[in-house]
């Protein structure tokens, strides 16, 4: 396939496929700007600038300088390590018996807790906060409570918080929320954050997650492992033919 030449410097070539790489490997909300004409022109310029300061440098003899050398050899060696490493780990692979395996004998490490679905009105002023109660007592809607008078950014979703196990909220909201009834609206719940009007939609009890839902945990966690022991294995096998002498001493 024939090279896209964008641009050349003192006949050194700038490629598309260049081009086209750096904007692959770019933060994602950078991706959208640079893949706009006007943001693949900023980046050609950018790109023939960073070479003119290449060849300058190199005209002026920088890549010789003993600093600039002793950094390039740090840069292979820690390079060539990477590659080492990567080159001995990448045919491990993880075969999904292993992890069907794995879940069925540890599936205790898979349980949720008890989990509560609720949502709530926030209000810092605790008479503002008794004045929404009397309302929601009378029959106002909650939904259309949390939209009007609460101060927490839920408000936007009519107070949803979702589901959320014990142990993820403040003690004195979770206490109220787990011992209401379903559908029940609480008193006020004071905590750190103001005064809450909580009401509960649903609750579920503690229960193993199912197998969809961490299969690509147990599979990171089983390759990890693989990778650690693969890699111990190696490095301890080759130490000993290798001359170490060491200064502890030096460490204290």
């Amino acid at each position: 396939m024939n090279k896209q030449i964008l641009a050349t410097v003192n006949g050194s070539e700038i490629t598309k496929e260049e081009l086209e790489l750096i904007v692959k490997h770019a933060p994602q909300q950078q991706q959208m700007q640079l893949n706009t004409l006007a943001g693949k022109k900023y980046l050609l310029n950018e790109m023939i600038t960073q070479q003119i300061l290449f060849l300058d440098a190199k005209e002026k003899g920088l890549d010789q300088d003993e600093a600039y050398l002793k950094e390039l050899k740090s840069v292979e060696e820690n390079l060539l390590k990477q590659y080492a490493v990567k080159k001995l780990l990448e045919d491990i692979k993880v075969e999904e018996n292993e992890v069907k395996e794995y879940y069925e004998k540890n599936n205790e490490q898979f349980v949720a807790g008890d989990s509560a679905k609720a949502k709530h009105i926030l209000i810092k002023d605790e008479e503002k906060a008794k004045e929404v109660l009397k309302e929601l007592k009378d029959g106002k809607n909650f939904e259309e409570a949390a939209k009007e008078y609460s101060e927490c950014p839920s408000k936007t979703n009519g107070g949803d918080l979702g589901y959320f196990e014990k142990g993820n909220m403040v003690p004195e909201f979770e206490a109220a929320a787990f011992a209401l009834e379903i559908g029940a609206i609480s008193d006020l719940v004071k905590t750190q954050f103001g005064y809450h009007i909580i009401k509960v939609e649903d609750r579920k009890e503690a229960s193993v997650m199912p197998f969809e839902k961490v299969q690509d945990q147990i599979k990171d966690y089983i390759l990890k492992n693989k990778q650690n022991e693969k890699f111990k294995g190696y490095t301890d096998g080759i130490r000993a033919q290798y001359e170490i002498t060491t200064n502890e001493e030096l460490l204290k």
